[in-house]
């Protein structure tokens, strides 16, 4: 797809518009999914290249991506992508990073201040960094009238109030201090667990193990359905292989065990699967071949 400009769908009575912050290499394939067999890469190179993976760098290819849901006359926003002028010294592409995605939002037609909801997945780097802004050497919110959905799990556990694995890393310290504090000091946090109905179209769920509070938005409206996967899903190749993790996943097991969950959900009620992170088409339905999954079709989109 052309990351300069916005894509939209309607689902039911939802328009789904999907605008892009970056998109391009990030890791080898076998360190982005480290469990991922090589030929579940080079067996599908002629759909997985090039908008998922570069075979001649064995590179995998993300996007970084929020979702614009337009139901029940409000904007709802899922995750917020990376956001400018962090201090990210683990992250080279993205320390100091000065993008466009505001301006993206505004020539899709999103301003800041219509914004009604956003929904953070979960507590990690490249899915709120847009929570905030910088004014005048302050961090605010982006959204001023939005309620900002955040899984309770996540805020306890790379708050200041608990410790990541045997201690909270600088990194989380300074994506919660930049991203999720100045939101919470605003008095624009809702901390929810279990599940959470937004309307009549959406409601989100729990879906626990790549992180403590990771989460998944459901839609149904009319006769379609569609999942907002958040990063259950990195690539592809773990649709073919849904026991296979990405790096990131802070407990293998229960992360395995929700993205089966999810999956088998969506092939039965014929979900549009819509991760974090896929390039491409962004979407994909899929269907169950034996015991296995595959994929069924690729989302079809127009310009906004």
């Amino acid at each position: 797809m052309n990351s300069e400009s916005a894509q939209t769908v309607m689902l039911g009575d939802v328009e789904v518009v999907r605008v892009v912050e970056w998109q391009g290499a990030v890791a080898p394939a076998r360190s982005f999914v480290p469990q991922s067999p090589a030929e579940a890469w080079k067996d599908n190179e002629d759909w997985l290249a090039p908008d998922h993976w570069q075979p001649e760098s064995d590179m995998a290819v993300v996007a970084l991506q929020t979702w614009v849901l337009r139901s029940g006359g409000r904007t709802v926003l899922v995750d917020t992508g990376v956001g400018n002028g962090r201090e990210r010294p683990g992250s080279p592409t993205f320390h100091h990073w000065q993008g466009d995605f505001l301006g993206r939002l505004e020539r899709a037609g999103i301003r800041p201040q219509d914004v009604d909801v956003v929904v953070n997945t979960h507590i990690h780097g490249d899915h709120v960094g847009w929570n905030t802004r910088d004014a005048a050497g302050e961090w605010v919110p982006t959204f001023p009238r939005a309620q900002y959905l955040v899984p309770a799990a996540d805020d306890f556990h790379f708050g200041p109030d608990n410790a990541y694995g045997g201690g909270r890393r600088e990194v989380d310290r300074l994506i919660y201090e930049d991203s999720i504090a100045p939101v919470h000091r605003a008095g624009q946090v809702v901390l929810w667990e279990g599940s959470h109905r937004i309307d009549d179209n959406l409601v989100l769920e729990s879906t626990p193990g790549h992180t403590p509070g990771s989460s998944v938005l459901r839609l149904a409206s009319g006769g379609d359905r569609a999942v907002f996967a958040g990063d259950l899903l990195h690539s592809p190749v773990q649709i073919l292989h849904p026991s296979c993790n990405s790096c990131f996943c802070l407990d293998p097991e229960q992360a395995a065990a929700s993205r089966q969950r999810v999956l088998e959900r969506a092939a039965d009620e014929k979900e549009l699967v819509v991760p974090a992170h896929f390039g491409g088409a962004g979407a994909v339905e899929v269907r169950r071949e034996g015991g296995r999954f595959a994929l069924q079709r690729w989302a079809s989109w127009t310009a906004a």
